[in-house]
């Protein structure tokens, strides 16, 4: 019977797209949508449902098709898995008897009923076709005319097994582990190891800025094979695309409230189908894109803007999703929610820091007063807190500026609501106004240093106000490199653009990842401007990763007119890769981080850096062998722990770097060193020695390389260690600006 044959024919196509999880409890093959595979079919489904379930040899079919085929056809049947055909049949419905088929006649055919399958048929379809997940086979059929042998119609049926990698578990844990290793960096840092808690704070944001570059390929419009696409929804997490049921609701509500109107698609599913793009569809997509645009022109603005906030329909009827809109679709969001649902995610996010960080200061203070730890424990934490609570909202605004800029220029695309549209100007404009200020503070800070102590380290890390409120942007980079954060941002915010702009242009999309790509790995090789040999072996792996994803992702967009088998291959391979790599990530960020925590001095667990950071970086610890007259210094200004009082609005008034350049206004104050460095700042031969321009009260950050005390304030000579050294001189060898910051 051709019934039983066509089904074997379905069935046997066992590589196929993610189907809803309740699908996976037992083994079954599924297919969602009937895609038309040419322009001008004259045979649509607009609803095609059909789940076979091989424990009791049935299949259930739903379908609602429209024909516009009169006369006698012929199918004509190719299966492929992977790109690859592996069975070529052809069908005449008039020699299997059957009836509605031969001829074929036109209008509209609902189907629903449970068809059995012969043991003969099941009997073809292999083992692992309900076991491996995401898997990529596709039927085709095409319907020939028997006297011209004209192809009328093209019809394709992705099947699916209900095995997906994209699995909410992965999700969670991925999430967990990232936040985990966040709050142990400040955790270690607030300890006093600064080393170690910059080491682990720059992996951590390595590691979640890997996990959104591979949300990032998820939202390009690029056809994607069937497993790249669940590989990449398991990080969409990372750009706040979380679905939960009742905010959707509030989301909806509110852009009706402002004059939007919000998407159907999950209310048509049950009337509807949708289809997922996961390759070019010879002609399909293009055919329903091309329709879209040939309407939109023809209907008056108003309509066009209000189409521009829609999915793309085909003429079956059924919806095609790709690129963001795919994106949301599978993490079960209506498109026109996505804005809202990232941008509040990212608020969420910033509200639980700020309330974790404040009850964090009560429960430290708490704990101090009732005895339950140590006077000295977090005190840098406990008197600087608000300047803390700045530089770790700077932070989350770094981690969260990929999100936003996607999403809000993607915004601009679509209007949900025109409150919607302010809320993305608002949030892009200010996220980047914000970053590109403290960037630009950064290098004023770095270029005052240079010409105050000829060392661009010396007030980036000396001064606490400046690390804690800025040492988000260059902790990561050596002192050298601390513009570094400019391209860094810039490169973020072009990526963005690609994506949210050329929605509609795959190509374009692939060419400029790979550009972009190119660039920034290039860049991280040549310059290596990380801290250290380690960490920039970390960063440019990752970058490495980035551009082969890039260079698949052209492959992908076609533009070679490569066979399909090309594509379905190197979408198994940029999930091993991406799948591996990512694990060998997660378990160096890991062991590193844990190995900290069972250390007795965890700064020990790392080289110093070339940069001569920790020359320049004092603790709670060190500021306990400074002499009495010191503290009472200190007292006698007021001053708790050397932060000083208000909320710190203006950096400038209240850091050392302002402080000591009102000093050197003081000719009779300012001495000059003995000896300088014979590197690109150094100077030789000078009469005097250094006066420092660090307030010796500031409580500074843990170092773990050797120091010297601060000069009281008093004139009292502090004895070095140095035999031979004047009291209030330096000697060569140790002296900080003398070995540079990585010029040497």
């Amino acid at each position: 019977m051709w019934f039983s044959t066509l089904r074997s024919v379905l069935l046997v196509s066992w590589l196929s797209a993610v189907v809803p999880g309740a699908y996976a409890a037992e083994p079954m093959l599924v297919s969602n949508s009937l895609n038309t595979c040419q322009e001008d079919s004259m045979f649509t489904a607009s609803l095609f449902k059909v789940v076979y379930t091989p424990n009791n040899n049935t299949a259930f079919l739903n379908i609602v098709a429209t024909s516009s085929v009169e006369g006698s056809v012929v199918f004509d049947i190719a299966i492929s898995a992977y790109g690859y055909n592996i069975i070529q049949t052809t069908i005449d419905p008039c020699k299997v008897g059957l009836a509605g088929l031969c001829p074929m006649t036109a209008g509209k055919i609902p189907l629903k009923f449970n068809l059995p399958v012969s043991d003969e048929a099941a009997s073809q379809i292999p083992g692992i076709a309900y076991t491996f997940p995401d898997l990529d086979a596709t039927v085709r059929v095409f319907l020939n005319m028997t006297d011209t042998k004209k192809s009328v119609a093209c019809v394709e049926a992705d099947i699916s097994n209900g095995k997906t990698v994209d699995l909410i578990a992965v999700k969670w844990i991925l999430a967990i582990i990232a936040g985990l290793v966040l709050c142990s960096s400040a955790v270690i840092n607030g300890l006093g190891h600064s080393n170690a808690a910059a080491h682990i704070a720059s992996g951590a944001l390595s590691l979640f800025g890997f996990f959104q570059a591979q949300a990032m390929l998820g939202l390009t419009s690029i056809h994607l094979p069937p497993v790249v696409q669940s590989w990449t929804q398991d990080f969409q997490w990372s750009m706040g695309i979380i679905n939960v049921d009742f905010m959707q609701d509030i989301f909806t509500w509110y852009q009706r409230a402002t004059g939007g109107k919000p998407s159907t698609i999950f209310d048509s599913l049950t009337t509807v189908s949708v289809q997922v793009e996961k390759r070019a569809l010879a002609g399909a997509s293009e055919a329903a894109v091309n329709l879209y645009r040939r309407s939109a022109a023809m209907l008056p603005r108003a309509a066009v803007s209000l189409m521009k906030r829609t999915n793309v329909m085909t003429g079956s009827g059924s919806y095609i999703v790709f690129g963001i809109q795919r994106v949301a679709f599978k993490a079960g969001i209506e498109s026109t929610n996505l804005f809202m649902t990232g941008l509040t995610f990212f608020c969420l996010l910033v509200v639980f820091t700020i309330g974790g960080v404040a009850a964090f200061k009560g429960i430290c203070e708490l704990a101090v007063k009732q005895r339950w730890m140590k006077g000295d424990t977090f005190l840098e934490f406990r008197n600087g807190w608000l300047t803390v609570l700045k530089g770790i909202l700077f932070r989350l605004t770094l981690i969260g500026y990929p999100q936003m800029a996607i999403l809000c220029l993607w915004e601009f695309t679509q209007v949900d609501s025109p409150a919607e549209v302010v809320l993305a100007v608002f949030f892009i404009v200010g996220m980047t106004g914000t970053l590109g200020w403290a960037a630009s503070k950064v290098i004023r800070i770095a270029r005052r240093s240079v010409v105050m102590h000829r060392n661009p380290a010396y007030i980036l890390f000396s001064d606490p106000q400046a690390l804690n409120k800025w040492g988000f942007l260059y902790i990561q980079f050596r002192a050298s490199a601390y513009y570094f954060i400019i391209p860094v941002l810039g490169y973020t915010l072009v990526k963005a653009m690609f994506i949210a702009f050329a929605q509609t242009s795959g190509t374009a999309q692939a060419v400029g990842f790979l550009i972009i790509e190119a660039g920034a790995l290039i860049a991280a090789s040549v310059l290596r401007p990380w801290m250290d040999k380690s960490t920039n072996s970390f960063n440019i792996a990752i970058c490495a990763v980035n551009f082969i994803n890039a260079i698949f992702l052209l492959i992908f967009s076609d533009v070679f007119n490569q066979p399909p088998l090309v594509n379905g291959v190197i979408g198994l391979i940029l999930f091993f890769l991406n799948a591996i790599f990512a694990t060998i990530l997660l378990l160096m960020v890991i062991i590193s981080t844990a190995l900290v925590f069972y250390r007795k001095n965890p700064d020990g667990r790392y080289q110093f850096m070339a940069d001569d950071r920790t020359s320049f970086m004092k603790s709670q610890s060190q500021l306990t062998g400074t002499t009495e007259l010191d503290a009472l210094a200190a007292t006698a200004r007021g001053d708790k722990g050397g932060y000083k009082p208000g909320l710190d609005l203006d950096e400038d008034n209240e850091s050392i770097s302002s402080e000591s350049m009102r000093r050197r206004t003081n000719t009779s104050d300012l001495g000059v060193p003995t000896a300088a460095p014979s590197g690109p700042y150094g100077r030789h031969n000078a009469p005097n020695p250094p006066r420092s321009p660090v307030d010796p009260s500031m409580p500074l950050f843990p170092a773990t390389g050797n120091q010297q005390r601060s000069q009281s304030p008093f004139g009292a000579p502090v004895a070095t260690h140095h035999s031979g050294s004047p009291p209030n001189y330096r000697s060569q060898n140790t002296s900080p600006w003398q070995r540079g910051a990585g010029y040497d």
